[in-house]
Parts: C-alpha cells; structure tokens; sequence
C-alpha cells in the first residue's frame, strides 16, 4: 500500500503543475512517469484526490478529451463547471478544441 500512496504523491504533483485553461489526460501523466499503461492508476489517484483541495483533478481526462471522472465529483458537473471557468469549453462531456488546449507533461523544461 506504501508504494501506491508514493506513486499517488507523484501523480498528485504533476496534477499539480497542469497550467489553468489546460487539461492533460490519465495516459500523459502515467506515460510522463514511466508507467505507459498505468492511466487506470492515475485515474485512481485521481478518484482519492478528491479530499486534497489543492490538486487540480478536473484537469485530468481520457485520452479523447471527454470528462470520464465527472461522475467521481460530490456533483456531476462540477468538473464541467471549473474547466468552463478557466475558459475551457465543453460539450456533451467533451473539450471543445481539445489538441489546443492539451498539456503534455513531457514538455516541461526544467
């Protein structure tokens, strides 16, 4: 259980890093870790971040963009509701304009 919650932690600081008006998806951020078919466990993390106020999980989606883990919010559009505050647009669940509002985490410069 002590190397999950470590690999939480690492998920939860790239969240962390994700720009506001930018998504990135589950696969990005495991394949940004080393883990290419570890975006189940990023959704995981994702799912036990919700009582953390400071990481950004409504910025995480599936790899086409749509809002797979609305569902796992207290209410179902939250999600859609911070993304469309920081000017992202959705419809049907999906981000509008998506291949320009992607961030990829293996672009960071340090």
């Amino acid at each position: 259980m002590k190397n999950r919650e470590n690999y939480f932690d690492l998920v939860y600081q790239v969240v962390k890093l994700i720009p506001k008006g930018r998504v990135t998806s589950y696969g990005a951020i495991a394949n940004y870790l080393g883990l290419k078919s570890g975006a189940r466990m990023v959704g995981y993390a994702m799912n036990a971040s919700h009582s953390q106020p400071d990481i950004p999980a409504h910025r995480v989606v599936n790899r086409n963009g749509v809002l797979t883990g609305k569902h796992h919010f207290k209410d179902s559009s939250y999600m859609q509701e911070q993304l469309e505050r920081e000017g992202i647009l959705v419809k049907n669940d999906k981000i509008i304009d998506f291949e320009n509002v992607f961030w990829d985490p293996n672009e960071l410069t340090i």
